[in-house]
């Protein structure tokens, strides 16, 4: 089992209710530490869900990408530490980031990750939205200083924005997780900016967010080690050439 590699991959839970979810965790089993949860799954029970998934030494990752006056997002991140989850998603001004932090109370989790360009958005979709001159990167970048100004912990963007993010914000610590990783051998949907495993380990990604490739496949756990096995080949290259100077 590739035991670096799993410790870099979050599985999506984007499936329409809580026994699905459970059937998905229950194939998978020790081959993958990290979920994520979100709206997909809002239901009656998901917080039992969140707190069985902990209770079975798993990392959750709670995606509700929240925004909302600040007394409301400090309310929210009290409860959402109180249950043990280790990844928050927020959105919004410096402000709203700084809410959310202060509702940790100085716990340590969950760690506040900004949301800064959706995945399914491209060139035509920014400039449609904030004019000509602004272009994704760009944005993706201010709204990564932003977040780090305000205290977040990291950001999520495209994979192809990390290297970006990596040099704007070289702040040790901060945290960049990426969805839209599809491997070469998986359909894009409706992702519009994708990279596969292997460059986003390679952009020096901390997190790679995969659902669909995975959730959808026939035989779930073949995909996720296909998965694994890319990336566990670029991480032995990096070390490798760390190893050599």
């Amino acid at each position: 089992m590739p035991d670096l590699a799993r410790d870099h991959l979050i599985v999506a839970l984007d499936v329409s209710n809580l026994d699905a979810a459970r059937e998905i965790v229950t194939e998978l089993n020790e081959l993958i530490v990290y979920y994520k949860v979100g709206p997909h799954l809002f239901e009656s029970g998901l917080i039992d869900f969140i707190e069985e998934l902990i209770a079975k030494d798993k990392h959750v990752f709670l995606d509700f990408k929240s925004v909302d006056i600040g007394d409301t997002m400090r309310r929210m991140a009290s409860r959402v530490a109180n249950l043990g989850v280790e990844f928050l998603t927020v959105m919004g001004t410096a402000a709203t980031i700084r809410a959310a932090k202060e509702g940790l109370e100085g716990a340590q989790y969950p760690k506040i990750l900004v949301v800064t360009v959706l995945t399914d958005h491209d060139e035509e979709d920014i400039q449609r939205e904030y004019g000509a001159g602004k272009t994704i990167k760009q944005l993706v970048i201010d709204r990564a200083n932003t977040a780090a100004d305000a205290g977040a912990d990291g950001v999520i963007c495209s994979p192809n924005e990390v290297a970006e993010v990596r040099r704007a914000v070289p702040r040790p610590g901060f945290l960049v997780v990426t969805p839209g990783v599809r491997p070469e051998w998986s359909d894009t949907d409706d992702q519009k900016r994708t990279a596969t495993p292997g460059d986003a380990i390679g952009a020096h990604a901390d997190f790679l967010v995969v659902g669909r490739p995975i959730i959808r496949a026939a035989n779930k756990r073949e995909a996720a080690e296909r998965i694994l096995a890319e990336m566990q080949s670029v991480i032995d290259a990096q070390q490798l050439r760390r190893a050599v100077g």
